[in-house]
């Protein structure tokens, strides 16, 4: 990662100097230059990533998955579907096939940055411009941040319950308020933010090696809480509750959170090549997916089973997350220990999911200040000054806020799949991708894609709709797969056929993969 701004230098207007000295200057920039890059789009983080030192491999991306997939969310969301009425077969189906469609997507959305090594805001260019891809990328980018102060916050209630039962005496400074958090609360909060400060400002490197660290210990731990729990359980567990339902309702329901499923990957698909930049091959990418998708859900949906069923089977009563199997363990130490790795697996999700989007969205907005390092503590600065747990507790926020923006994200999945893939069958001319010129391929017309935009506004407009009214609640679990193709359909409707589309390598204006 390079610590200071490193832009390349565009070709000068030599015409208008005079003719001995425009000869000199026009020999230095392409000395200096000679792809004729623009320094409002390039610089060493947006750069492509050399084949040569990629350092991704199947564990680096199975170790994502094991720590995504084995988020409090995830468990929350899929436990929750016991209590709705979904029994152990069904959870796991729902689970199976949420996980296979899931294992596809990302192999799409993953080849993408296996092949030209950019980040998301640069691969947004193809479809959308040079400066229409800002669109995309802030979008992604301003859900991540605020997602990464409420992850934060969420990690340090967590971290408040474990300094508590190691130091009682700490409780006094969890009776005050200053912006809504007690002392403990801040000191939680701040300790955590700063930890995944430090991890991220020393690039993509150090966060695959968190992942590769914390991966482990997740399944472990979780492992162990079901093992823990079916032993409380006497080996005897409830396969469904009383009102479980059958027949079409039944279907209709497990149907409906395999699409739900995928859609809390929403964000992430979107901008998986962010990690696979740096991936060593296609079959890399494959073998982690697999092992990391379907196969480590198979897993978590035993453990949800194990987890919610064995409680039911104990007292009658449905859990909400692990959180509230861990604050039932009688060991003080054993309690700890698994606080520690629910704290580890919260950062672990945070700094995947959350930190290294609005990275890159700042980047792609200011290439020519900030670099990885500063646009990492601007996010963290803004997921802070946010306030997030306010954010957290505010229903209209995060339902018509950061939920109106979610529904964004599968039209503009769609958009980009079907340019990428369909119109331009992966062709793509990276180098270009790097320059301003009306005459360069993604310019387009001042740089936006007129047809990009047309196709997102009318089936953003109707995600919405199926996300926020309640006539079209009945399709709603289903809103982000309707976006999606929509957004295929309308953009191969509105695309441009006419065009050649090279396929031209990044490798000549490539940097070193190891800092990004």
């Amino acid at each position: 990662m390079s610590t200071t701004p490193n832009t390349a230098v565009p070709p000068s207007d030599s015409e208008s100097l005079e003719p001995g000295i425009a000869t000199v200057e026009a020999v230095a920039t392409v000395e200096k230059n000679p792809y004729g890059l623009s320094p409002s789009l390039y610089n060493q983080d947006l750069a492509p990533t050399k084949r040569a030192g990629r350092t991704w491999r199947s564990y680096s991306i199975f170790t994502l998955w094991a720590n995504d997939v084995h988020s409090l969310g995830n468990y929350a969301f899929a436990i929750g579907l016991f209590a709705l009425g979904l029994g152990a077969w069904q959870i796991l189906l729902a689970i199976l096939l949420g996980g296979a469609l899931l294992f596809v997507l990302l192999n799409l959305s993953g080849f993408m940055g296996e092949k030209t090594g950019i980040p998301f805001p640069v691969m947004s260019r193809i479809a959308f411009g040079t400066v229409g891809a800002q669109i995309p990328a802030l979008i992604r980018g301003v859900v991540a941040i605020a997602w990464f102060g409420i992850q934060t916050y969420l990690a340090s209630v967590v971290l408040r319950i474990m300094i508590i039962a190691l130091v009682p005496a700490a409780a006094d400074l969890d009776e005050n308020r200053f912006l809504g958090l007690s002392t403990l609360g801040w000191i939680a909060f701040v300790s955590l933010w700063a930890l995944q400060l430090y991890i991220v400002s020393h690039g993509m490197e150090m966060v695959r090696k968190y992942e590769a660290f914390a991966g482990p210990v997740i399944l472990v731990t979780l492992s162990a809480l079901a093992v823990w729990m079916l032993i409380e359980a006497d080996g005897s567990i409830a396969l469904s509750t009383p009102d479980a339902k059958t027949g079409l309702a039944m279907w209709l329901s497990i149907f409906g959170a395999a699409s739900l499923w995928v859609s809390i990957y929403a964000t992430f698909v979107l901008n998986f090549c962010d990690f696979t930049r740096g991936a060593t091959s296609k079959k890399a990418i494959v073998r982690g997916n697999f092992y990391g998708i379907p196969l480590n859900m198979l897993v978590f949906g035993l453990i949800v089973v194990a987890l919610a069923g064995g409680q039911f089977a104990i007292d009658g009563t449905v859990i909400e997350s692990p959180a509230d199997v861990v604050q039932a363990i009688p060991s003080t130490a054993l309690l700890v220990l698994a606080s520690a790795a629910l704290m580890i697996l919260t950062i672990a999700v945070n700094l995947m999911a959350n930190f290294v989007a609005p990275i890159y969205a700042l980047n792609n907005l200011f290439p020519k200040v900030l670099d990885f390092r500063r646009a990492a503590y601007i996010t963290a600065v803004i997921g802070l000054i946010i306030l997030p747990w306010n954010l957290y507790n505010s229903p209209a926020v995060i339902t018509y806020f950061l939920g109106g923006l979610g529904a964004l994200l599968g039209p503009l999945f769609g958009i980009i799949m079907a340019d990428y893939w369909l119109i331009r069958r992966a062709r793509i001319n990276v180098i270009d991708l790097y320059r301003d010129r009306p005459e360069s391929t993604y310019h387009y017309r001042r740089g936006y894609n007129p047809r990009a935009v047309a196709a997102l506004i009318p089936t953003a407009t109707i995600a919405m709709l199926l996300a926020f009214v309640p006539a079209f609640s009945v399709v709603s679990n289903f809103s982000w797969f309707i976006g999606a193709g929509l957004g295929v359909v309308v953009y191969l409707l509105l695309a441009d056929r006419t065009r050649t589309h090279e396929d031209v390598s990044g490798e000549p204006i490539a940097v070193a993969s190891t800092g990004h």
